[in-house]
Order: C-alpha cells, then structure tokens, then sequence
C-alpha cells in the first residue's frame, strides 16, 4: 500500500505503536510516522506508508496547532499528568485575566528549555534515559516560535488553552512554565494536536475506522495532489515519463517559479517528485515508478 495516512491516535499509545499497528491493518511493512506525539496526546498523526515514506523528508519541520488543559496546582518531573508530583499541592490564586498577562511572555520567538524526560540527547543519550536513572540531564534552552498562546477558560484549577507553535516547541514546557509564573506550579493535563503542517484533523481518521475500512476493501489515506500542497501538480506525457523512470532530466508544462514539482500520470498517480533544472527542465529526485 502506498498512501499518505492520517490517523487520529489515541491516548495511552506510543506513536510507535500507531505504527505497528498500522503494519498490521494494511499489511505493509514500511511505514513511518512524519512527527511524534506523547503517549498521553491524541490528535494529528501523519503516517507515511510504502513508497510515499521516500517523501518524509519533503514535509520538513512543520508548525502545529494543539487545544488542552492546564492544571494548576503542582508541577510534575514530565511536565504532564503522567509524570510524579514535584512538591505539595497549593492553590491557583490568580484569575484568568492575570494569567493571559503572564501568558504573554510565551509568545513569539522566545528561548524554551525542553522537560528532563524527552527525546534531546546529551552525548547521544536521550535525556529521558537518564531521567529515569535519577540524573539531571543538563538541558541547554532552544528557540521556538509561538505564534498563539490563547487561554479560553479557567474552571477551578484547569486553565483550557490553544496554541499555534513551530516545531520542536514542547508545550509540556509550556505549561510548567506557565506555572512557575503563576506561583503554584503546573503541569499539562490533556493534549490533543488538531493540525500538523497541511494536515487536519478533519482528515483523520481513526485505527478502528481505518481496520474496517481496509476490511471492506475501501481505499483511504489523502489523495496524492492533497499532500505537499506547495508544490504545483503537473502531469507527464509518455515521453517524460520515460525519461522519468531513466532519471532523466525531462521538460514539463509548469510556468511557475517552483523549485520543486509533484508529477503526476494521469489525474491521481504520483509517479515523482522533480527539481527545476532550467526553465521547463526538470531533473527527478524522487521516482516512485
């Protein structure tokens, strides 16, 4: 099976484990997932299946869009619910309007340091490896780019929030610091990734709907002209398309500036990915034929 899938993960599973699954229901061996996401997050799981994994590294660092909850009153070693409490519980003493204040620091480019328990490697190590063995990983702070920080509603100790962020941007971290401002602490609740670059989660769709609809014979996963989005689709002739499967330079009829083309035969069969040379020539780097 070649197709680029979008699977809605639930809460309580690996991203590996989205994949190994995925292995199974569609009985394709070369799968990979295009972004990971924590176990305790749901939402946005891009997968590449067969030979569209050949097109992972055409999708590049994408922003995401994530909704969840904050819950105040302590801070946890992961950041997140999963994690142990660092010190007493105290009370949220401050409103939702002091809190948006104190939110505005987080936005723009600014300087995160990423939780202890995460994939960063020291030495090669990533740095949740040596959490877990009591150490303290020393961590160096990253530039992110939060482009919203927006915080809804505030229920108690549950602050409800979206945020709009580049990648590489750890909203676990987020949320901690968040509570360190506010003075009490705390860690994130409930997470839920609603886009990733181009893909939506109203193009995803769940492990059990995908088992039935791959049961049922049903073609899924994006239509090839929905998939990089920013490169124009233009179409081979026979001529071209030899040269294709030769990877040879070919002409193709695309009139605008774009470095790099989707190919197409016909109308739905993505048959290469091709750089601009000159003018209309073009040179295949992916070949999927």
């Amino acid at each position: 099976m070649n197709a680029v899938l979008i699977i809605d993960k639930p809460q309580g599973i690996t991203s590996h484990d989205v994949v190994a699954r995925v292995r199974r229901i569609c009985g394709e061996r070369s799968v990979g997932h295009l972004g990971t996401l924590d176990p305790m997050a749901t939402g946005v799981l891009p997968l590449v299946l067969g030979k569209m994994t050949r097109l992972a590294p055409f999708f590049g660092d994408a922003e995401k869009e994530y909704e969840g909850t904050i819950r105040f009153g302590f801070a946890t070693d992961t950041y997140d619910a999963e994690g142990e409490a660092s010190g007493a519980e105290r009370t949220l003493d401050v409103t939702l309007e002091e809190l948006r204040v104190l939110a505005q620091q987080f936005r723009g480019s600014i300087s995160q340091v990423p939780p202890v328990f995460s994939a960063k490697k020291i030495n090669g190590v990533p740095a949740y490896k040596l959490a877990r063995k009591h150490e303290t990983p020393a961590l160096k702070a990253v530039a992110v780019e939060v482009y919203s920080f927006i915080l809804l509603s505030l229920d108690g100790q549950d602050l409800e929030f979206h945020c709009n962020v580049s990648a590489g941007t750890y909203v676990r971290s987020l949320a901690h610091d968040l509570g360190q401002l506010a003075g009490c602490g705390a860690h994130l609740a409930r997470l839920r990734r609603v886009r990733a670059g181009a893909f939506s989660i109203a193009d995803a769709i769940t492990l059990d709907k995908l088992e039935m609809a791959v049961s049922k014979g049903d073609k899924v996963g994006l239509h090839a002209r929905e998939i990089l989005p920013e490169m124009p689709s233009v179409t081979a002739d026979e001529r071209a398309e030899v040269g294709i499967r030769h990877g040879a330079a070919i002409n193709l009829p695309e009139m605008s500036k774009s470095k790099l083309v989707k190919v197409f035969r016909g109308q739905s069969e993505l048959i290469a990915i091709a750089s601009r040379v000159a003018g209309t020539l073009f040179q295949p780097k992916i070949v999927l034929i």
